[in-house]
């Protein structure tokens, strides 16, 4: 069969440095292709050559056999090679419908037709089992939310080849079903689609076939039976990942962080939370549970009620400077949107939350230089160049600079909100080795996670939430995967003791 669409022998440098090295791949009609490998091995790089967003440097891409120049993605699209993008490429001020047709409006006699639009909208969004409105603007909803208008956006398209980057890298395990329904009618429909996951039981669920990208080479690539999840994880790291986790050492210090009967709004309701030195501390729960909402009331970024006491010291309502002044640090889980300035560079996303410390009074370049040397070292961060913009580091190395960042501050709190959301399974274990690292300094560490396996890996004591409210406390043993998933659904579990 002819590929739809192919890479033959492609590379790619940006000045001197090259990122991919001759690289051949297709994509078939009728069939799903995974393309998988750690953060930095060059996947976006292909993937945006196969869309027309860049340019190889040498090599052809080749459409139905035959080689091609895009000019641009909208040459690649006017081809029916649509991608979707793991940063939103959205328009925040519009509508869910005017982001969807934007730039393809249907008309009507005189006017935009946006009945016609609205009903084509509300038929996408209702396909993906998503129930937000047409009319609602793209700011006032939810990150899943906005993935799914993503992934309407394309659908609206008359596409042959559907390009995914991580599209299921902010949705639930159900919303994740609902895409794979879609992906597989348009299989079935014969379009080519090429599907990007850091989450391995999705590729070996919906792939027909395996490309493994590593430091911009193909090391591995054939039917998705001829590999396990070990296999994958292992071709993509070049190394063996069993051992993901650390050995646990249990925190067992004073307690450092106690919150009484805390509530916000809606969202959290009588919370009642303790802390320990050297600890990592797990909150557990579906999607809005209340787990972000319960730390960002901790810390300072909502209002609430309820007592908040660190290392003995009442905490203000609603401080969060105060609370940072006082070794209490939030590393976000949107560290794109809220967490590092995307067209600065490494120094100065680093040291911006701590610049008095550099300012002698004016900024000491020397000194910001040194502590970039230092988390480098420290938190092995990867990057091509020191002074590039923090916009075009991997995921992961991003994630490793926001966490030095935030240790820059010398906190002795520190809450990380999904702290390998959209990261390879490689830098995983390096994220979960400094966890457990800092931990053993003595840091007192809470993990907000949605994937279970980092949740009981992790976590030496969890509490789970289930609408607004801690349901229930595990330790040790009592940490499973069936005791969180009943917490988190509102269940009890059940204890040998319990009679």
């Amino acid at each position: 069969m002819t590929p739809a669409l192919a890479l033959d022998s492609v590379s790619k440098s940006f000045g001197p440095i090259e990122v991919l090295h001759g690289v051949d791949f297709d994509l078939r009609p009728g069939e799903v292709h995974a393309l998988i490998g750690e953060n930095g091995a060059g996947k976006s790089t292909m993937m945006k050559i196969l869309a027309g967003y860049l340019s190889a440097t040498d090599g052809a891409v080749r459409v139905d056999g035959e080689p091609v120049r895009f000019a641009s993605s909208d040459d690649a699209e006017a081809r029916g090679i649509v991608m979707i993008h793991q940063e939103f490429n959205l328009a925040e001020h519009l509508t869910v419908e005017e982001n969807i047709f934007l730039g393809r409006e249907m008309t009507g006699r005189f006017f935009l037709d946006h009945k016609k639009m609205q009903a084509k909208t509300a038929e996408l969004m209702q396909s993906l089992e998503c129930r937000v409105a047409p009319t609602r603007r793209v700011s006032s909803i939810s990150v899943p939310d906005k993935q799914m208008v993503e992934i309407a956006k394309a659908l609206s398209r008359n596409l042959r080849v559907l390009i995914m980057d991580e599209p299921t890298a902010v949705l639930t395990g159900s919303e994740a079903k609902v895409l794979f329904k879609q992906v597989r009618r348009l299989r079935e429909e014969g379009a080519a689609i090429l599907f990007t996951s850091h989450k391995l039981d999705e590729i070996m669920e919906i792939a027909d076939r395996v490309t493994v990208l590593r430091d911009g080479e193909v090391v591995a690539h054939g039917p998705v039976a001829d590999f396990t999840e070990d296999s994958m994880a292992a071709a993509m790291v070049g190394r063996e990942v069993s051992d993901l986790f650390p050995p646990k050492r249990k925190g067992g210090g004073e307690v450092v962080l106690e919150a009484s009967n805390v509530t916000s709004g809606r969202a959290v309701e009588g919370a009642s939370v303790t802390l320990r030195k050297g600890e990592i501390l797990g909150i557990g729960g579906l999607v809005g549970a209340g787990r972000t909402e319960l730390v960002e009331a901790l810390v300072g970024l909502r209002n609430r009620s309820g007592e908040v006491r660190l290392k003995g010291e009442t905490l203000p309502a609603g401080d969060v400077a105060e609370a940072r002044k006082r070794g209490f640090v939030y590393l976000t889980e949107d560290r794109k949107g809220a967490g590092l300035l995307l067209e600065k560079t490494l120094r100065e996303n680093l040291t911006l939350g701590v610049l008095h410390r550099f300012a002698k009074p004016l900024i000491d370049r020397k000194a910001e230089d040194a502590a970039l040397t230092k988390a480098i070292e420290d938190y092995d961060i990867r990057a091509p160049q020191r002074d590039m913009k923090v916009g075009n580091l991997s995921g992961g190395n991003q994630q490793k600079l926001l966490l030095a960042k935030v240790m820059l501050a010398d906190p002795d709190v520190v809450v990380i909100d999904e702290p390998t959301r959209g990261i390879d399974i490689g830098t995983k274990q390096q994220i979960y080795e400094l966890i457990h690292r800092l931990a053993g300094d003595g840091l007192s560490i809470i993990v907000i996670s949605s994937e279970m396996p980092e949740l009981i890996g992790l976590a030496d004591r969890v509490y789970v939430m289930h609408g607004g409210k801690i349901t229930g406390e595990l330790e040790g043993d009592e940490v499973t995967e069936q005791n969180v998933i009943r917490l988190a659904t509102g269940l009890s579990v059940a204890r040998e003791d319990a009679a």
